[in-house]
Formats: C-alpha cells, structure tokens, sequence
C-alpha cells in the first residue's frame, strides 16, 4: 500500500529539497499548522534537505565560560544576570592560559569548533585585549575554528576580533523583535542587529539562533526564522530554554518534544544551508529522542554542558553520531 503524505510536505520537498529554494513565510505557517502525525514525515523532509546542501558532516563545538555571572543585563532566561537571585557566583575573566587550557581540552574531546563566552553587555577594552590575545595563542596551537560570543560590539571591536583571527561571532537574536522585550529590556532587539550587521560587513562568519520556549508564539517563531533568513548566517544555534531557578523565566514547563523538533526541521526548511546546531536544552527537552532529534535537520551539536547547565557525556553524543552514520569533522 502506497502512502501519500500530507500536501503541505510535498509542496516543501518541491519547493526546498528539489528546487533549492527555501521555505517562504507561507510555507513556514503551513508547516507549523501541521497535525502531529505529519511531523515524522517534516523530520524526514527536513533530513534529507540536510544531507543534500549540508553532506552528512557534523560540526562538534565545546562552549567555554570564559567569565562567569555578574552580568549587567536582564535577559529573563539566564542565571548569569547578576540582576537574579541565582546559584551562579561571579568569577573574573580568566587568564589566557586558562582560555589555553580549555582550548586544548575540547580539541581532545574530538571538537573542531570552540566558542568563548563571556557574561558581558560588550566587552571593555581590557576585555576585549585578553579575549584577542587569547585567541592568538590558540590559533597558533590548534587547528580549531574559534567563535566569540562576547555581547553587543563595535566596529573597532570587531576589527581587532578579525586581526586575532577569530572565526566566527555569536550574537543571538533569541527571539523574535515583537517579543523581544518580553525577554530582555536593558537592551533592544535593534542593537543586536546592528552588531550582526556589523560582524557581516567585515566577513566574520555569523552564528546566530535564539532560545525556543520562552513563552512565545507560534507567530513569533515563523518571524524568527524569517528575520534569520533575511540575515542569512552561516550557523544557527537553537536552544530550548531550561528553566533556571531564579530567573523570571524558571517556572516556565519545558517545551513539548514534538514541538521542539518540529522547529528544528522549520529552522532547516528556512536555512536549507546553514549549519543548524543542537545547542542548549537539548538533552532535557527531547530526552530519550536524541536520535530522532539528530534526524530532523541538524548538522551540529554542543558537547558537554552550555554555560552554567550540564550537557550529557560526551561518548553517549560521540556513540550516537557513529550510531547514525554521521561524519564528525576533525
């Protein structure tokens, strides 16, 4: 007996698998009307988009808090906002020997990407020196591809970022611009851009995604993506928020599996060639679906833990990707 799948499916396998193309606005919205029993068929379309503009490659990166808590922003969903009672006590910015030290440690664990992070609205000079310096001595060290996430930035800023030899820049929008100040109001959707904007015009590669279940809607999910489509970014991170006790945001349910790879192949049908990378939440929000989840569009992974929440070990995700016949990049 031959099954047919639902309509919208085989207009996105038209449109986006065959054709190239990606998902327009319409689309998106048909797909996230799409009853539950059709999600299966969405993951396996979202898959093979993958494999087509993607190869079956995936990029492994360790995330490394380089400066924990005491940040001055309000950001809703985070633990290190020193405006939240937390369990998150603030520590320095670390040496450059530290920021070393944690470099070599995710080239041994089998990662090719490594993301320095640190808790800051932007980066004060001294900052801004030690995150460059250290990067030099990484990238003279190890073949890693090295990513900043280090806030709201300036054109000069982001020029000395590019003469260190920084890859890539995080800057995420979270969400998208109408509900943007339901999660952060000590800075505006528009100043993230404009640093996105700014990495771009200097050919930073950009990373950037957002956080999925902090309270918004349908709607404000489809304006993401189209807002991150017209940005076209090399990686898109998603997270699906963890509640952090504390925070305003730590009493929020956790989003519903299904829900949660369903956007991951939205996400994927929108940027048929970014890499879309499983980040923060992952583990607690699919939970025994990681398979399933490595199957739904993603081309990427965060090992290990995601700032100030633990991830699972690393030879469960290193067995799942040889489970599922990916290629890790060295």
């Amino acid at each position: 007996m031959t099954t047919v799948s639902h309509p919208t499916i085989e207009r996105a396998r038209e449109r986006v698998l065959e054709r190239g193309l990606p998902a327009d606005r319409v689309l998106l919205e048909e797909l996230s009307r799409l009853p539950d029993g059709a999600v299966p068929d969405l993951l396996a379309l979202a898959d093979a988009v993958r494999e087509r503009f993607c190869g079956n490659a995936i990029a492994v990166e360790v995330l490394y808090n380089a400066k924990k808590g005491g940040c001055s922003e309000d950001c809703n969903f985070c633990s290190q906002s020193a405006r939240f009672a937390t369990d998150v006590e603030a520590e320095p910015v670390s040496s450059v020997e530290g920021f070393l030290l944690a470099a070599r440690e995710a080239h041994a664990r089998g990662a090719s990407e490594f993301c320095v992070v640190v808790a800051v609205r932007g980066p004060s000079t001294k900052l801004l020196e030690r995150v460059c310096e250290a990067v030099r001595t990484i990238k003279a060290e190890l073949p890693l591809t090295v990513a900043v996430s280090l806030g709201i930035l300036r054109e000069d800023q982001i020029l000395a970022l590019l003469e260190a030899g920084v890859d890539k820049v995080n800057h995420n929008l979270e969400t998208s611009r109408r509900y943007f100040p339901s999660v952060c109001t000590t800075h505006s959707y528009d100043e993230r851009w404009a640093t996105l904007a700014l990495v771009k015009k200097h050919g930073l590669d950009v990373c950037c995604g957002g956080i999925i279940g902090m309270g918004e809607e349908i709607e404000d999910r489809i304006d993401f993506l189209t807002s991150l489509q017209l940005l076209d970014p090399e990686e898109v991170p998603i997270n699906f928020l963890n509640p952090r006790p504390g925070t305003p945001f730590g009493d929020r349910s956790l989003l519903e599996p299904i829900e949660a790879l369903r956007f991951v192949a939205m996400a994927r049908l929108a940027l048929p060639r970014a890499l879309v990378r499983f980040a923060g939440g992952r583990e607690v929000t699919l939970q025994g679906l990681q398979d399933l989840g490595m199957r739904s569009g993603a081309s990427g992974i965060v090992l290990g833990n995601y700032l100030t929440t633990s991830g699972r070990g690393d030879n469960d995700d290193f067995a799942m990707l040889d489970r599922l016949g990916f290629e890790v990049l060295a």
